[in-house]
């Protein structure tokens, strides 16, 4: 039988890890950190059928990776996802495989996502090209050749700069509004420009409708001193949560809002409680 509290203590030292890598697959450390939550969720519910002789950190990456591939699928990335699992296994043996730096890691988002699942699990957490297979459901012949591919492309890239990403000015103008409301305590005018039915998710803690998850009356009576302030998080608009420790304020966390068509807020998303995803990226303060 299962060993619970053990799985659950092992769990929590991979978050981390799994969160770099979902990180690198989805491009974004706040995409990576939502489909962390499903997974974990999902493994939560299996724990009690899995087969405690296999190990346990291998079975928690692939429902992490399947996790992935299905987050980008539903963002419309299907076909580049069936196109390049459909490519030969056979290759020549090519050179051996280059150092991925933190600055080649965020390059893989270019690779087509099989090839950008097997360079991270072989090059950055430097799994078996046997254990690479039983992950992403191949054969160590398919990930030799998604490997050689995406090394390839990843030398071809290094030296270029990543291309900006482009928002909305009304998604800047939302940005901007609920990061002066919200410090100005103005909890009504917060709740106008979210919509009826938006949802809620405070990482680790909450996800479900965001009218059930008293969101704002938490924090109207926390005592603990916070701001918000804009910023960029990866390169990408973003809030950024500050909290006051001796007299000056530190990032504590980030706040990303999902906005619909409609101009209104749809998905809140707090990452307070998950310090691992402030040392993933890069989180840059624009406005003091």
């Amino acid at each position: 039988m299962l060993d619970t509290g053990h799985s659950l203590e092992t769990v929590s030292q991979l978050r981390p890890q799994l969160h770099r890598y979902c990180s690198r697959m989805t491009g974004s450390i706040t995409d990576g950190e939502d489909v962390v939550q499903d997974a974990l969720f999902r493994a939560y519910r299996s724990l009690d059928t899995f087969d405690d002789s296999r190990p346990l950190v291998p079975w928690l990456f692939r429902i992490a990776h399947n996790q992935c591939i299905d987050f980008l699928r539903r963002r419309g990335v299907r076909e580049e996802a069936e196109a390049a699992a459909a490519e030969p296994d056979f290759i020549e043996p090519g050179d051996p495989a280059p150092t991925v730096g933190p600055a080649i890691e965020h390059l893989v988002l270019n690779l087509p996502p099989k090839e950008r699942a097997c360079v991270l699990l072989k090059d950055v957490f430097e799994y078996s090209l046997e254990e690479v297979a039983e992950l992403v459901d191949s054969t160590v012949g398919g990930v030799k050749a998604a490997l050689n591919r995406g090394r390839s492309k990843l030398a071809s890239l290094e030296d270029q700069p990543a291309p900006p990403r482009v928002t909305a000015p009304e998604h800047r103008q939302i940005l901007r509004l609920y990061v002066e409301r919200f410090n100005n305590r103005d909890w009504d005018g917060l709740r106008e420009l979210i919509s009826a039915d938006a949802r809620l998710l405070v990482a680790d803690r909450y996800s479900g409708s965001f009218t059930d998850g008293d969101y704002l009356g938490v924090y109207s009576r926390m005592t603990v001193t916070w701001r918000l302030t804009l910023g960029e998080v990866d390169g990408e608009p973003s809030i950024i949560l500050l909290n006051i420790r001796d007299g000056a304020w530190e990032i504590e966390g980030i706040i990303r809002l999902d906005i619909g068509a409609h101009g209104r807020i749809e998905r809140i998303c707090d990452f307070q409680h998950c310090p691992w995803v402030l040392a993933a990226g890069s989180v840059v303060v624009r406005e003091s």
